[in-house]
């Protein structure tokens, strides 16, 4: 008997009751690796010792303390750190308690920047079909997973969505990686067009798409022509890296791989590790100018923004990243996961493509091969991989609707920055053992 209304009312999950390293510990005495990081939360992995030090020494000294009172110097020391190391033109950060609540104030912040410029009627949100930016109704607005917008519709605002830069599912045969990419940035200046070139606030996207497509990357120069159709329009330009950003990629923004700047950005997840509920929002100096030239403030808050224990956590996080040079072993060992991942599921007859960057990858199903054809919905094949991955002792982030929201299954992979070569090879292997006990005993096994 439980009183929690957990994620699924049916079915019982296993109690966690420890964690070190890249595994988790249950209750009857199981370990599992934890090879997606939660929700490619636990960067670190579980319980480094650094970040609980920094938690009970902050302990120690101050819990909490409201933000309509008091700054604390573990908040200002975190904000200074994230700027130092944030793309260029970033000069701000506003903290809140996660990715959900980062997008939400990204979006009020783009279009309170607009009224104080003097321009109200800019009121048009722009993203991509197939992403997801947060649960709460303006990230889920904003979002493209049609799954989690569906029933929640009528009291979504309106928003506008093209087609993501998904080279799997959209690129043409014969098509170049540069065509593509030009062709899939047209349909962002397409849109500004048809909604009025001075009428749109945003353009929102995930640099690498997460969890709705699974680690898919841009190709070629997409993210490059985005930013100039930005510019172009005067549209700003919100990169949510809640789930790919702060090193998951192989450097600490995902945007820097492709020369981007943002405007804003959304970060969470890795900020914190899992040792704190910790999400930001990265702002550029014209933002910050333009609320500090005009009303003075930003029209919004959270009782938990800013929170000492919170900031402390983030602040260990990073300090860790940076001084064990994590980034260079996401790097190494990404590598080393594409290959591994290749080498199993290259030439799997139910693998159509293996994909991502760093420590942030993914497999996607199909039934057939040749014409991508996926499987029918109604075998929820990632919940099957899901159910054997878990038997085997392995932990992946799996999801349904990869291709529209119903059709398609992928898995998404994300362990801890610190994992070794020698975790890879089990990852994949009881990966491997996980994909194909859950594909047998399907009508297209």
């Amino acid at each position: 008997m439980t009183h929690i209304l957990h994620r699924s009312i049916r079915g019982k999950l296993p109690v966690a009751v420890g964690g070190k390293g890249i595994e988790l510990f249950d209750s009857e005495g199981r370990s599992y690796i934890d090879a997606s990081g939660g929700a490619a939360v636990s960067c670190l992995g579980h319980s480094h010792p650094d970040v609980l030090a920094a938690l009970h020494a902050q302990l120690d000294k101050i819990a909490y303390a409201h933000t309509s009172f008091f700054t604390t110097d573990v908040a200002e020391l975190l904000a200074d750190r994230l700027v130092a190391d944030a793309p260029k033109g970033i000069d701000h950060v506003y903290f809140v308690s996660g990715g959900s609540e980062a997008v939400e104030a990204a979006l009020k912040m783009a279009r309170q920047y607009f009224v104080e410029k003097g321009e109200p009627q800019r009121r048009h949100i722009i993203a991509r079909r197939q992403s997801y930016h947060g649960n709460t109704l303006g990230a889920l607005a904003a979002g493209g997973n049609e799954w989690r917008r569906s029933q929640f519709r009528p009291l979504l605002i309106e928003t506008h969505h093209v087609d993501p830069c998904f080279a799997y599912r959209f690129q043409k045969p014969g098509e170049s990686d540069a065509d593509y990419a030009a062709r899939a940035a047209q349909a962002l200046e397409d849109k500004i067009l048809e909604l009025g070139k001075d009428e749109v606030i945003a353009f929102v996207a995930e640099t690498v798409v997460g969890a709705t497509a699974g680690a898919v990357a841009p190709v070629a120069d997409y993210l490059k022509r985005i930013r100039a159709i930005c510019d172009r329009y005067g549209v700003l330009l919100i990169l949510d890296e809640v789930m790919c950003g702060m090193g998951r990629t192989g450097t600490l923004h995902a945007c820097e791989q492709d020369d981007v700047s943002p405007d804003l950005m959304a970060i969470a997840k890795g900020l914190g590790g899992g040792y704190q509920p910790i999400g930001a929002v990265l702002l550029s100096r014209k933002i910050f100018d333009a609320f500090a030239n005009g009303s003075g403030f930003f029209q919004h808050g959270h009782t938990y923004m800013g929170h000492p224990m919170a900031a402390a956590a983030g602040l260990a996080v990073q300090e860790v990243i940076r001084r064990d040079n994590l980034l260079e072993n996401v790097r190494q060992m990404g590598e080393h996961l594409a290959r591994r991942l290749n080498q199993r599921f290259g030439n799997h007859h139910h693998v159509g493509d293996v994909r991502g960057r760093g420590l942030f990858q993914a497999i996607e199903f199909v039934a057939d091969r040749s014409t991508k054809e996926p499987f029918d919905p109604d075998v929820r094949l990632h919940a099957r991989v899901k159910q054997a991955a878990m038997a085997n002792g392995l932990m992946v982030y799996p999801m349904g609707g990869t291709i529209d929201g119903r059709r398609g299954d992928h898995v998404l992979i994300a362990p801890p920055f610190i994992s070794t070569s020698q975790d890879i090879d089990m990852i994949v292997e009881r990966l491997g053992n996980a994909v194909d006990a859950a594909i047998q005993g399907t009508n297209v096994a």
